[in-house]
């Protein structure tokens, strides 16, 4: 008999209990002063690798964990519910950067530069450029062979956790008119020389995640430095954004579900006209189709998940809950900004008391829209 999607089992309850607790005590007093200062704390980066959580699907003989694409999930929903921007640092790291050393790297580099990602060093995966966006086989970043190797030359646009990064994939083409058959993924680490990580982007949201623009001038990288093969480049790219797709899902899932949390307590708080304004009907019918919505992006992005665990085709399922958390997290963010009436504008409002319970958030889960009033009382 099948198990219900959400139901979560040891090892997965264990993570997600773990990393909850971890958002609450280690990232939630950092939070406002991190966005403010647009910067990712080294000493939280280094606690992340503490938590060994940097490193989820890695096997155990590079230094990972050798869990489930699942519990990465997990993890990252649950930091995202508390910081965006440290949900889509350990995002990049587990569903892009690992995933492309887990299945392209060759033996080399897998203990080379895995135990490295597992401990101590951020990746960051850089495909996107200002003439390839949603193109992505449109780059122009050229490799050109030499005696050495390659010479790569180019920038690259929009690159996330570029600022904090020691490891990056480097996609460029070998040969233009090739079209998508040039492309290749190189490995390039910083202090090469001719590569420099260049201009922060100064983002309206998840700021204290570095966005950057990436040069390479010259960059001379070795045989060995290829990720793959050589002309493969776009199979490497399609195959881990596939799986980084779901990740943004749990991404802008937590999100939600943080949002959310917020505004059932808020509401149960905030009187008007002698009572708390969640005894209004309006505002339950509100809140409880935010939960619905909420609920359905989970089951999205938990199918997905558990898909890619079985090993069943999952990239229509993973196109699909990205689309739809990213809807959903983006109108219950709106909706609950709303019933938080004028402190809503405001960035000073105390809001982490809110976060005092470490399942905050998913307090609400499988109940029916008038259980929603009782479902305050306990926040």
């Amino acid at each position: 008999m099948s198990m219900p999607l959400t139901q979560l089992g040891e090892e997965e309850l264990a993570f997600q209990e773990l990393v909850a607790d971890f958002a609450r005590n280690e990232i939630q007093p950092l939070r406002e002063a991190m966005d403010e200062a647009q910067e990712m704390r080294p000493d939280l980066v280094k606690k992340l690798f503490g938590l060994d959580i940097m490193g989820i699907e890695v096997p155990e003989a590079y230094g990972g964990a050798g869990s489930t694409f699942f519990n990465a999930i997990l993890v990252i929903e649950e930091l995202s519910k508390v910081d965006a921007s440290v949900g889509v640092l350990v995002d990049v790291q587990n569903t892009l950067v690992d995933n492309c050393f887990n299945r392209w790297g060759s033996e080399e580099q897998k203990r080379k530069y895995l135990p490295r990602l597992c401990k101590d060093t951020v990746g960051a995966y850089a495909l996107s450029e200002a003439g390839s966006g949603s193109d992505a086989f449109a780059l122009s970043t050229r490799a050109t062979p030499n005696a050495g190797g390659y010479l790569l030359n180019g920038s690259k646009l929009f690159i996330t956790s570029a600022q904090e990064a020691g490891i990056f994939v480097v996609f460029a083409t070998v040969d233009p008119a090739a079209g998508y058959r040039g492309i290749t993924a190189f490995i390039v680490e910083r202090g090469m020389p001719g590569f420099t990580v260049s201009r922060k982007e100064n983002k309206l949201g998840i700021r204290a995640s570095s966005t950057c623009e990436l040069s390479l001038a010259d960059v001379q990288v070795g045989p060995g430095q290829v990720l793959g093969e050589v002309g493969k480049g776009y199979k490497v790219a399609i195959e881990t954004l596939n799986e980084g797709r779901i990740g943004i899902a749990a991404q802008m899932l937590g999100l939600a579900e943080g949002a959310l949390a917020h505004a059932l307590a808020y509401t149960k708080e905030r009187r008007q006209f002698g009572k708390a304004i969640f005894d209004f009907q309006a505002v339950q019918m509100r809140l409880a189709e935010c939960a619905s919505r909420v609920e359905a992006a989970r089951l999205m992005t938990y199918n997905a998940a558990r898909m890619k665990d079985a090993g069943l085709p999952f990239i229509r399922e993973a196109a699909m809950a990205k689309y739809f958390t990213s809807q959903v997290a983006e109108w219950v963010a709106s909706e609950c900004l709303e019933l938080f009436g004028g402190y809503g504008f405001t960035k000073d409002y105390p809001a982490e008391k809110y976060f005092r319970d470490s399942k905050i958030g998913k307090i609400y889960e499988g109940t029916t829209f008038m259980q929603l009033q009782t479902i305050a009382k306990l926040l």
